[in-house]
């Protein structure tokens, strides 16, 4: 099959649509639902994302795709008993891909919510059944174990959109896209992030050990698929907070920077040991607890409210106490799309927890940057790679 008609485009008014290939087959086929524009944009840049960091690390990769940049992203590393119990896993069998969707799907969860899923590996029942449990749009896998494909074709009242990927599919040396009837081509990127992107160490701290460098690439991955202008942290092997497609770089540091510290405060004692209610929903479960870690506190905390999410009433997370905890979080990795302008970056990262980081250079105030980063005894690589893309 060369075409696929699609439900709409971008918006439900934008129909007719489809996708085509100029030469040869179609690399997806549907198993189960009706994809539609984004569905795919979204899957075929998660299925490369995935792809390269099975290739980078050997291990079984996953994403979490929500309008075309992932909302987070990781390698099957086991679970700590925390991460279990803040990714909802504490009670169910975990292969290493179902350690990865849960690392993909849990570190930023609220971004999360309604995700298309990307899977390296066949698709197992362990990860069949987290996603089961999930709010998601659809999956694209390069194959799906018998009972697993069951379990998801009965997602969404049976229209739960499962995609299969041919894995030995390339695409053309040449890609186009059209805006406002204009036809622009380029060359596909195929770059390779590796080790070789990692050599160029600025700062006076020289060492990478390799857990910082898989992490590193890691970082490098995620951003080659992600709305620039963005920034990447990440700590073992995962995304902890992706900021996406903003005007201005120090922003995106300072959100991607706000995710990283969402998802470690979520691990604090005082978000593990909340009484909630046991009916309420995980999208209720996960919103609460963005507000109660958030300045915004008494909005799920004044009288008459907090009884609707919990059994008990919670003690304020004071500013102190969560800027205590953020504190403790250390060990990691910062990729960037493009270079770093301001040592406002570097300030921002390392309240954060960031030790190493991995960016392009080249901007005239390299040396403020490299100075910022000396001064924390970060390692910091400038690699030349700007990996913009749109």
């Amino acid at each position: 099959m060369n075409e696929m008609e699609l439900k709409y485009g971008c918006n439900p008014n934008q129909k007719p649509a489809r996708v085509f290939m100029e030469e040869g087959e179609l690399p997806v086929t549907v198993l189960n639902g009706r994809p539609g524009f984004i569905n795919l944009l979204d899957a075929l840049n998660g299925w490369q994302l995935v792809k390269e960091l099975k290739e980078a690390t050997g291990m079984p990769a996953a994403t979490s795709f929500k309008h075309v940049s992932p909302a987070g992203a990781a390698i099957g590393r086991p679970l700590s008993d925390t991460l279990k119990q803040i990714y909802y896993t504490d009670d169910v069998e975990l292969t290493p891909l179902a350690c990865a969707y849960a690392r993909a799907r849990g570190a930023d969860r609220m971004s999360s919510f309604g995700d298309f899923i990307s899977l390296s590996d066949k698709c197992d029942k362990a990860t069949a059944l987290l996603i089961k449990k999930e709010v998601s749009d659809g999956i694209i896998a390069p194959d799906y174990d018998d009972d697993a494909l069951e379990i998801l074709k009965a997602k969404k009242k049976g229209g739960y959109c499962v995609l299969k990927i041919d894995p030995n599919y390339v695409p053309a040396a040449t890609e186009k896209k059209q805006v406002f009837g204009v036809t622009f081509e380029q060359g596909h990127n195929f770059i390779k992030l590796d080790e070789n992107a990692l050599s160029n160490i600025v700062t006076e701290n020289k060492s990478l050990t390799k857990e910082e460098k898989d992490n590193l690439i890691i970082a490098l991955i995620v951003l080659k698929y992600t709305q620039s202008n963005s920034v990447c942290y990440v700590k073992d092997g995962q995304a902890i907070g992706i900021g996406a497609g903003q005007q201005s770089r120090i922003h995106c540091t300072r959100l991607a920077g706000d995710k990283a510290d969402k998802w470690w405060l979520r691990q604090a004692p005082q978000v593990l040991g909340l009484d909630f209610k046991a009916d309420i929903k995980r999208a209720d479960r996960d919103n609460t607890i963005d507000v109660y870690t958030s300045d915004d506190y008494d909005d799920v905390l004044a009288e008459g409210v907090w009884q609707n999410f919990f059994n008990t009433k919670p003690a304020v997370f004071t500013r102190e106490e969560r800027k205590a905890w953020i504190a403790k979080n250390t060990d990691v990795a910062l990729g960037s799309d493009a270079f770093f302008p301001f040592g406002d970056n570097i300030e921002r990262a390392h309240r954060s927890g960031v030790k190493v980081i991995a960016q392009p250079g080249g901007s005239v105030r390299d040396d403020n940057v490299i100075e910022c980063a000396n001064k924390y005894n970060m390692t910091m690589c400038f690699n030349g790679i700007r990996l913009f893309h749109h």
